[in-house]
């Protein structure tokens, strides 16, 4: 995987291996269990701590298994290649379970709306975003390789958490559907905005997850803090931050 991240001071560089395994739940259910390694970020190796060269995620394709995001506050490096691999099986999973893609042209649109959450409890406090799914077969080459667009798009009502009264204030031309509140210190950096994602996923006839591409812009206000409650503030800024991420499977 690898991805790039650019925000409102700098811009953040990372790629990492991921070697999974195919098992069976004690439910019958698929799943593959993950080991992250050779992270790399800034062109710089991390060396991870043994809690997190431990860590194994759990993705899977199977309808029958539900997605979930697993305790973040020990693997801190490895935040982004989690979350962001489990955007991609999230988006496919979700595509095989309401099984509505057959022929190219396909489309359907799937309301969510509920948060999902990437704070690790120690830097990031608060961290948020809400979206609705609009799936669309786009291509099934002769040898069966199908490409399956995935639009993340705000909800009408988005149910993430906003703390302060100014947060509820459009930081676009949508309702706020991301928030993040980073604490340094005393200080408080505290974030909102609209975020979409844009993901392409090439698929096998059997299912198998080829390669998977993210483009997600977000539109942000954000203000400086003094209080936990973010009612001290200093002026608000605004920006954009823009990640893209790539996913290839390796033979």
């Amino acid at each position: 995987m690898k991805a790039t991240n650019k925000g409102r001071y700098q811009t953040t560089a990372y790629q990492a291996d991921v070697n999974c395994v195919v098992k069976k739940d004690e439910g019958g259910a698929f799943f593959e269990e993950c080991a992250w390694s050779n992270l790399v970020v800034n062109g710089n190796s991390v060396t991870l701590s043994p809690v997190a060269q431990d860590f194994r995620q759990r993705l899977s394709l199977d309808p029958a298994a539900n997605p979930s995001v697993p305790d973040l506050s020990n693997v801190i490096p490895l935040i982004g290649p989690i979350t962001d691999s489990l955007t991609f099986y999230s988006d496919l999973w979700l595509a095989n379970k309401l099984n509505q893609l057959h022929r190219v042209g396909d489309h359907f649109y799937f309301p969510h709306g509920t948060p999902n959450s990437w704070a690790d409890g120690n830097y990031v406090l608060l961290g948020q975003d809400a979206i609705d799914f609009d799936f669309t077969l786009a291509d099934t080459t002769a040898d069966g390789i199908s490409t399956i667009v995935v639009r993340h798009l705000p909800p009408a009502n988005p149910q993430i958490k906003l703390s302060a009264e100014w947060m509820k204030v459009p930081a676009s031309d949508a309702p706020n559907n991301w928030v993040e509140v980073e604490k340094s210190g005393d200080k408080f950096s505290a974030e909102v905005g609209k975020e979409t994602f844009d993901v392409r996923l090439k698929v096998t006839k059997n299912g198998k997850l080829l390669s998977a591409t993210m483009e997600n812009p977000v539109e942000v206000l954000a203000r400086d803090c003094t209080d936990a409650e973010l009612r001290r503030c200093g002026d608000s800024v605004r920006y954009q931050i823009k990640r893209q991420i790539e996913l290839v499977s390796v033979p």
